[in-house]
């Protein structure tokens, strides 16, 4: 087990499987067929990103870079949480972007039932070392564990 520590964006504790690109995260293009369409597995609709396409997203640790894309990708965060497709945790290897804190944020204000912690500043190592499958937990105060 390895531990890093990033920042907190929003606050929580999950247990989940990791799912890893090494790529920006388009967040509008990833969650459009399941939010529009009725996706249930919430499968990765971005076929630009070669390394999450067709893969299932919700209750998954989703580790990314960072997000890229539409103005559009806080909303479409908000809305995938507040539709309870959202990922278990989303962990950032870089600093988050505004949309998509400011998408974070709101949800975990607003959408009742629904926490998903968001870590940002995990750095270059975490991304290297995370693997598809692996067993990630995040604990209070930014710390996660990769099993």
């Amino acid at each position: 087990m390895k531990q890093f520590q990033g920042r907190v964006i929003t606050p929580g504790e999950v247990t989940a499987q990791a799912v890893v690109t090494t790529e920006g995260f388009n967040t509008l293009a990833s969650f459009q067929m399941a939010l529009q369409f009725g996706d249930k597995d919430v499968k990765c609709g971005d076929q630009s990103n070669r390394q999450l396409y067709g893969k299932p997203l919700i209750g998954k640790a989703l580790c990314l870079p960072q997000t890229i894309g539409s103005t559009t990708g806080g909303l479409v965060l908000y809305c995938a949480c507040a539709m309870k497709k959202n990922p278990a945790c989303m962990l950032f290897a870089n600093p988050i972007d505004s949309l998509a804190a400011a998408g974070a944020v709101l949800a975990d204000v607003w959408v009742d039932g629904v926490t998903m912690p968001v870590i940002d500043s995990l750095g270059d190592e975490f991304l290297n070392y995370v693997k598809d499958g692996m067993t990630i937990t995040v604990k209070d105060g930014g710390v996660v564990e990769v099993d």
